[in-house]
């Protein structure tokens, strides 16, 4: 007779999700989605009012686009850059430099919308908003992750909210449990006039000398159009069509490529390029953000 083969009730049923690293997560980074998502991704996050409206009543002039747009884009990419391929160290510091910037920012007493910087609850909204945008335009430019290494990096995008308040617990526990905290939320997003008016002077480049926004203005909001989803483009009052789904496809088609038989420092910019301006920054001394 032949015995029945061992089973130990403790062996697992599923591999373990494996932990990355920051150089795991490097080759997967396209510097160039920053620049195409970046405008759409402000929209999502701005479309939860108390997000907005921190934004929009913000005593902080120094951190307003609409003032100082490329100083306002050197602090929202090394936050990326920081949270996705920073060291604990280099987290730490750009904690602390975010929290010196947010501390003003809350509401006052008797606002018809509470916001304040340092709620976990916003920041996973905001950190969920750029995992979803890196995911949406990671899958449109190369298809999509082998599903371990996408859960994999799922699970690393945690550090987008822990990297200032967001506990980690708050993150949803896998993929699956991400994406129906994802549409449970942005069904719940609106967008009313001021955040509106806020939305298209951002979208047209207002901030912007008239020269190049002439020239760059209607493909800019050509490519957040076609970045937002559906939900938040019938709050901005924007249209949509398979035709212009196909263009931005050949477009996207076209830039990706290019872009993935670049060498890997250029595939990485400019991450790597604010990464590396932070940590020199910081030797000598200089404010952060």
């Amino acid at each position: 007779m032949t015995a029945a083969p061992l089973r130990y009730d403790h062996e697992p049923t599923e591999p373990p999700i494996r932990i990355l690293t920051p150089e795991d997560v490097r080759p997967h980074l396209d510097g160039v989605a920053a620049f195409l998502g970046g405008a759409a991704n402000v929209v999502m996050q701005l479309s939860h009012p108390p997000v907005g409206y921190g934004v929009l009543e913000s005593p902080v002039e120094s951190g307003s686009v609409m003032v100082h747009p490329l100083k306002r884009l050197r602090t929202t990419l090394t936050y990326l850059a920081v949270a996705w391929m920073g060291t604990e160290e280099d987290r730490r510091a750009y904690r602390e430099a975010v929290n010196g910037s947010h501390r003003p920012i809350h509401s006052e007493p008797g606002a018809a919308v509470k916001y304040n910087a340092f709620d976990p609850k916003l920041q996973l909204w905001v950190a969920a908003c750029l995992y979803w945008g890196f995911d949406d335009l990671y899958t449109r430019m190369r298809g999509p992750m082998e599903p371990a290494l996408a859960e994999a990096f799922y699970q690393y995008s945690a550090r987008l909210g822990t990297t200032l308040q967001m506990r980690p617990e708050m993150w949803p526990a896998d993929r699956s449990a991400f994406y129906r905290y994802w549409e449970d939320n942005l069904t719940q997003r609106t967008i009313d006039e001021p955040v509106r008016r806020y939305f298209d002077d951002l979208i047209d480049l207002r901030m912007l000398h008239p020269v190049p926004r002439r020239i760059f203005g209607r493909l800019h909001r050509f490519g957040v159009t076609a970045l937002l989803p559906p939900h938040l483009r019938d709050q901005m009052g924007m249209t949509w069509t398979e035709r212009d789904e196909r263009r931005y496809t050949r477009i996207l088609r076209a830039i990706s490529f290019v872009w993935v038989r670049l060498p890997p420092p250029l595939r990485r910019f400019p991450f790597n390029y604010y990464l590396l301006d932070m940590r020199i920054r910081r030797r000598l001394g200089r404010p952060l953000v």
